[in-house]
């Protein structure tokens, strides 16, 4: 059997559950609740877990961790955009 099957499989179960999550947290009547930085950390660890995978030339930890990167930032933006219409806080100015 090929090892990958594995990957991807855990892959498609990880994905599935967190966007299971993000669905959940955009709908909960709390969204201040999940912290940002739980976002820019998972968000950076996905960017350096990407570049480490395309070094060691890991295809599915690259998909994998894409896909990841791609969940941190829905799940931020929905934030965003539900504290927003909440009449939450604006979202943090990015500093350059």
């Amino acid at each position: 059997m090929n090892p990958d099957i594995l990957g991807w499989a855990a892959t498609a179960i990880l994905i599935a559950t967190l966007l299971r999550q993000t669905l959940k947290q955009w709908k909960s009547p709390h969204p201040e609740a999940v912290s940002s930085w739980l976002f820019i950390g998972q968000m950076s660890a996905s960017v350096l877990f990407t570049i480490y995978s395309l070094l060691l030339g890991n295809t599915v930890f690259v998909v994998t961790n894409l896909l990841l990167l791609g969940t941190a930032i829905l799940g931020q933006v929905l934030a965003w955009r539900r504290r927003k219409k909440d009449g939450g806080p604006n979202p943090p100015a990015t500093s350059r």
